[in-house]
């Protein structure tokens, strides 16, 4: 997140939603991602009506809360209560007889159109929420990869084409931008730090469309100011893009504030550092997990992702970016994943002491 965002990206057009592959879904269940769930996406589109929803203040927002039959709407209540449960604990109903369904919201913005289930725990009214779309392979493919390469577990499920996700709770980019980015709460190098971080992390497993609103900034008090942790919260542009610089976070015009914030307060010398334990950081995840990181490859490297014209244009850049040919071989976007993780490794492998170094910080090809 160093270099000066001089040409501001956004994504081309809206990416086509993609079917769940049986090798993927043969991925899932082995890993009991799949499950059977009393609730599908299709179940809910029988709303009979619905108002827009405002926020706290006042203001409108794109989701609308919906209404179901009332017949209906009880056994949704009950149904969606066992859904929670699953994602929560497993299914155990024994702790989540004192919560209850207070909302039902529905959004017709973005590609997985999802509904957003508000459930309150009835002793305190303390709320919490969980997500239920249509399932796109791309989107499972970004949680997974989130899951296994991030410091970040996520919760979720699929059941044929629904995919149930867990709230992932934050103050999001956009308002984190204009609301705090010039506290004195918080280490103006903490934060940088996580955001070359966080940047290089979406690059190497090419989550792509990182603007403001699709992360979500995560504070914890510590003894010494607060910590920093940012967190995807949109995985829609998982390895769909054939411009690289869509995978980089700091390129988008939204984020401009973050890249400035990130060149004023690092030495170049500095964010290479954080860059590079972030790379470690990945291998050392992706080497406890290697059978099951494989097997998800394995499935992604098989489907279709993108179009051919996308993965061509992206291997291009890869090769040239890590300096290695090995890339131009590449069929799919899975593919790429695999060979930016071999790319990292050979980096890293190349700064170990008793091995000869490049200047660049880069390995041979």
């Amino acid at each position: 997140m160093k270099e000066t965002p001089h040409h501001p990206v956004r994504p081309q057009q809206k990416k086509p939603s993609f079917p769940i592959s049986a090798g993927l879904r043969t991925y899932l269940r082995r890993y009991r991602r799949e499950r059977e769930l009393p609730v599908t996406y299709d179940r809910l589109r029988h709303f009979i009506d619905s108002v827009p929803l405002n926020d706290h203040k006042g203001r409108a927002t794109l989701w609308e809360s919906v209404f179901y039959d009332s017949i209906e709407m009880e056994s949704l209540q009950e149904d969606l209560k066992r859904v929670y449960a699953l994602i929560r604990v497993d299914g155990d109903l024994s702790v989540m007889k004192h919560l209850y369904i207070d909302r039902i919201d529905f959004c017709a913005f973005g590609n997985s159109t999802p509904f957003r289930i508000r459930i309150v725990n009835a002793y305190n009214d303390n709320p919490d929420y969980f997500y239920i779309k249509r399932g796109d392979a791309s989107r499972i493919y970004g949680l997974e990869l989130e899951h296994l390469l991030s410091p970040n577990r996520l919760n979720y499920l699929t059941c044929g084409n629904t995919l149930v996700e867990e709230h992932i709770a934050g103050i999001p980019g956009n308002e984190f931008i204009g609301r705090w980015l010039g506290s004195p709460e918080i280490s103006p190098i903490r934060l940088a730090k996580e955001l070359v971080k966080f940047n290089e992390r979406c690059f190497v497993r090419l989550l792509g469309d990182m603007r403001s609103y699709n992360f979500v900034v995560v504070l914890t008090p510590d003894f010494e100011g607060a910590q920093v942790r940012i967190r995807s919260m949109d995985f829609d542009q998982q390895s769909y893009e054939g411009r690289m610089n869509l995978y980089r976070p700091q390129f988008f015009k939204d984020n401009q504030p973050l890249a400035l914030f990130c060149m004023k307060h690092l030495r170049i010398e500095t964010a290479h550092q954080y860059q590079r334990e972030e790379q470690v950081l990945i291998l050392q995840r992706a080497a406890i997990i290697e059978e099951r990181l494989a097997q998800l490859l394995d499935a992604m490297s098989a489907d279709t992702l993108s179009t051919v014209e996308n993965v061509h244009e992206l291997r291009v850049a890869l090769a040239e970016h890590y300096g290695r040919d090995a890339y131009l071989g590449c069929e799919s976007m899975g593919a790429l994943v695999r060979e930016n993780l071999e790319s990292i490794r050979r980096n890293v492998e190349a700064l170990l002491p008793g091995r000869p170094q490049r200047l660049d910080g880069e390995a041979e090809a």
